[in-house]
């Protein structure tokens, strides 16, 4: 994703956002709220390219827009606290991953949210079609949920002598599906060990069972939670000498 157009896209909503909110401009400021899962330090570059992006087209943090920064430390706790950016009546709420989107969509049908999905949302019910979204939810769809099986065949390329693959998913995110991991695994003779986790301590319990499973490498799927937890991820792969593949530069860039 392109910083610059997701940017132009925010803008783009910002251009319809309620009268009443932009003509808070002069009392108190319109503020856009940002549901995201814990920890915050995982998303710095993303806030700082958002902030910069919006200062080129003339929001100011601080002069005629404010934030208001939801962190959630586990999925489950993503309504509450889109409930509570609602109950703010923030401008606008953009969202970090399905399960966030699927919160905050829960949370308002009236405050503009803008999403990027790893995954069609249509299918994912946030928009009505790509043509025409309808509703208050619009945002960018990512091809990285549609690669799982391509990456699978790049896993077997890098360890071809695998026969057991383990697959790292999260419960909790709507668009989850392994079919194409599966159908892929199948015609290449391979089994697949999949493993649900959405905490750090489901994701380290998760790995020890890798290993008693002795599976031979490991696909994370696209998803925030693992992005979040992308330092821990990469520790863990590298104590237990598991070869694994990731959907973002983010996981090269902590150094898997």
């Amino acid at each position: 994703m392109r910083r610059r157009k997701f940017i132009t896209l925010l803008g783009g909503a910002a251009a319809t956002w309620p009268l009443a909110a932009r003509a808070q401009q002069s009392g108190p400021m319109p503020a856009i709220g940002f549901l995201g899962v814990a920890p915050a330090s995982s998303y710095v570059s993303r806030v700082e390219g958002l902030r910069s992006g919006l200062r080129e087209l003339g929001y100011v943090e601080g002069t005629n827009v404010s934030f208001a920064f939801q962190w959630a430390d586990t999925p489950a706790q993503l309504s509450e606290l889109a409930a509570e950016l609602v109950k703010r009546e923030v401008a606008v709420i953009v969202t970090s991953g399905n399960t966030a989107t699927r919160a905050a969509k829960a949370a308002t049908s009236n405050i503009p949210i803008v999403f990027s999905a790893a995954d069609d949302p249509v299918k994912l019910g946030f928009v009505a079609s790509f043509n025409r979204p309808g509703g208050n939810v619009t945002g960018l769809r990512l091809i990285s949920g549609a690669l799982g099986a391509k990456r699978l065949e790049l896993l077997r390329g890098l360890v071809p002598n695998a026969t057991i693959i383990a697959v790292l998913m999260n419960p909790n995110n709507p668009a989850e599906d392994i079919r194409g991991e599966q159908a892929t695994a199948r015609a290449i003779g391979q089994r697949i060990l999949v493993l649900d986790a959405s905490t750090a301590a489901e994701i380290e319990q998760a790995f020890a069972a890798i290993a008693r499973e002795r599976a031979d490498v490991l696909l994370v799927n696209a998803d925030a939670v693992f992005t979040a937890q992308r330092e821990l991820l990469v520790a863990l792969a590298a104590r237990y000498r598991m070869p694994a593949i990731h959907a973002w530069r983010e996981f090269a860039e902590a150094g898997a």
